[in-house]
């Protein structure tokens, strides 16, 4: 069983037992449990429900299980010939969530 996720503005497929990395939720604690209600897709055994736009009733229970940042994202400017040069980069917050169940 599985199931779509739209978790700020990302879909996410998910499955029981598996560990997911999503954008920082900073409200969240490491172990906290959090419930996603945006599912879009169920699928069950061949079986698949879509929602309109969303599975009414259906629900992804998670765990937070760490809070980090992803490697650096370099940015680079640079015009021919006229000595302009101009780098930036940052690091992108991310929160590892582990999926207990879904539920229809």
């Amino acid at each position: 069983m599985y199931a779509v996720v739209d978790i700020k503005g990302f879909q996410y497929k998910c499955e029981a037992g598996k560990k997911v990395v999503i954008p920082r939720i900073a409200e969240a604690e490491i172990g906290d449990k959090v419930v996603f209600e945006n599912v879009l897709l169920i699928s069950e055994n061949g079986d698949v429900q879509i929602g309109t736009p969303t599975v009414k009733g259906a629900k992804v229970e998670s765990t937070v299980l760490s809070h980090g940042q992803n490697d650096k994202v370099i940015h680079f400017r640079k015009y021919r010939r006229k000595g302009f040069q101009k780098k930036k980069g940052h690091r992108q917050p991310f929160t590892e969530i582990e999926v207990n169940a879904i539920s229809k």
